[in-house]
């Protein structure tokens, strides 16, 4: 009980807690003018600050040690996979929104067209851990797949009520391609700048930093979606399509009523109503390829590997207060 960081973790939970709802609720709940918006944002916001000084320099046992942020090179391994977070998550996310209210695919079928996706993203993932285990080389990796992320994300932009399943199956690869190539590399170049005792925290940390980023991903996400939903109300009704159905597809309803489109027997309304979904989702990825690309200026920070950082010796490391009362670290060669 001794080694825990309360005040860390009270304002670490405040923070994480106020932020996500304030993001949640703006727009959709209450405006992103209101007093509870901004109170929440700006009160977790602090809470971050207040966060960050409590590691730096009250706490004995930080929840999450600030060593990772020192240099520049771990912040950028760190900011690539922040960014990653962010912008990967629509395709695990999204896509099956787009199968379902603009294809008008059921749910089942959008789950079997998300296979190529997501074996496209697994098996990248797997050949890049042998291209790091044989070559020693990630940085080109971070490069690689940060750019083709935000190509496909951007290509994304194209997709609307007529796009082909061919066209959208080609690009859901092309995204899983990128995808995959960014889940291990940053974290072999944080670990490469890391010192023995510090793998641990900088592991850790990378983990949740991703971890948040995902989390933040899904609610801004949803938060564009929804307030482009509403955007689309008027010419919803425009096309005469009535109250009872402009209501569920306006705002946070939207994306529970994706079955509508297919309940509609106008052709008109129907093409209308999959526009507007289109243009709701187009908005989205404007967004994420953004996210994508500062993904990619951050990797270009990445540093190479200091000399021996990816040798075969490993050093075992005693942490925490056991690691201070023995202070001891063993070293031997791997077999």
């Amino acid at each position: 009980m001794a080694a825990l960081d309360w005040f860390g973790l009270f304002t670490f939970l405040a923070f994480t807690l106020m932020v996500l709802l304030g993001l949640d609720f703006g727009g959709i709940v209450f405006a992103w003018s209101s007093a509870r918006v901004i109170s929440l944002i700006v009160v977790g916001t602090a809470m971050l600050g207040a966060f960050i000084y409590s590691e730096a320099k009250l706490a004995k046992h930080p929840l999450i040690p600030l060593t990772p942020f020192k240099e520049k090179e771990s912040l950028a391994a760190l900011a690539v996979a922040a960014f990653h977070g962010l912008a990967f998550m629509p395709g695990e996310f999204y896509v099956p929104l787009y199968l379902q209210a603009v294809m008008r695919k059921t749910p089942l079928m959008s789950g079997v067209l998300l296979v190529p996706l997501v074996v496209a993203t697994a098996a990248v993932g797997v050949l890049v851990g042998f291209i790091i285990h044989r070559t020693g080389r990630f940085r080109e990796l971070i490069w690689a797949g940060t750019a083709i992320l935000t190509i496909a994300l951007g290509t994304f932009i194209t997709l609307d009520a007529h796009s082909s399943l061919g066209k959208f199956i080609a690009l859901s690869i092309v995204f899983g391609l990128g995808a995959g190539l960014l889940f291990e590399a940053p974290l072999i170049a944080l670990q490469t700048r890391s010192k023995q005792e510090h793998i641990a925290t900088a592991t850790s940390t990378l983990v949740f930093v991703r971890g948040m980023a995902v989390a933040i991903s899904v609610i801004i996400g949803g938060a564009v979606f929804q307030n482009s939903m509403g955007a689309q109300a008027e010419q919803l009704a425009a096309a005469g399509l009535p109250e009872s159905i402009t209501s569920r597809l306006s705002g946070k309803e939207a994306a529970a009523n994706v079955a509508i489109v297919r309940q509609l027997d106008d052709p008109v309304q129907r093409e209308m109503v999959e526009q507007s979904f289109a243009m709701a989702m187009r908005n989205m990825w404007v967004m994420y390829t953004v996210l994508a690309g500062c993904g990619f200026v951050a990797g270009l920070f990445v540093g190479k590997a200091e000399e021996g950082a990816m040798s075969s010796v490993h050093v075992e490391t005693i942490t925490g207060i056991k690691g201070e009362e023995v202070g001891l670290c063993d070293d031997f060669e791997l077999s």
